[in-house]
């Protein structure tokens, strides 16, 4: 199991994560967009960047656009994120976080994992909890 760190950018993140490949000689990073899985959005919201991810000195990074329509507020442009292959762990971690807190997606079945939720917890921290798929 990981926590990694997810940071969230407001539309330069690709420029931002070339960047840090440059400066700490990571691979260069391969970019998914939200535009290749949400077509209805506008030319503008397509190109940001969903996801990508950098490994920095040993500790990987991910990486993002803020979502089109959710803009970056201080707090919200980072997040913890759990990975793990248990996902009775994930349910747990989930269930226990949200307590006092904000669910902003629950656990749920998405094209990248079978069990994946976001959630700021009762002390204004981010998380995203997510099953590693075998």
């Amino acid at each position: 199991m990981t926590v990694n760190v997810y940071v969230n950018f407001n539309g330069n993140c690709r420029e931002a994560v070339e960047f840090y490949a440059q400066v700490f000689g990571s691979e260069k990073p391969q970019f998914m967009t939200f535009g290749e899985t949400s077509p209805n959005l506008s030319e503008e919201a397509k190109s940001l960047v969903l996801h990508t991810q950098l490994n920095i000195t040993g500790s990987t990074l991910m990486f993002s656009d803020c979502a089109p329509g959710r803009p970056l507020d201080i707090g919200n442009n980072i997040s913890l994120t759990v990975v793990s292959k248990n996902m009775d762990e994930i349910k747990s971690y989930f269930s226990q976080l949200k307590e006092d807190g904000n669910v902003i997606m629950e656990l749920q079945e998405t094209f990248w994992s079978k069990c994946y939720g976001m959630l700021t917890d009762k002390f204004g921290i981010n998380w995203q909890l997510s099953y590693e798929n075998e």
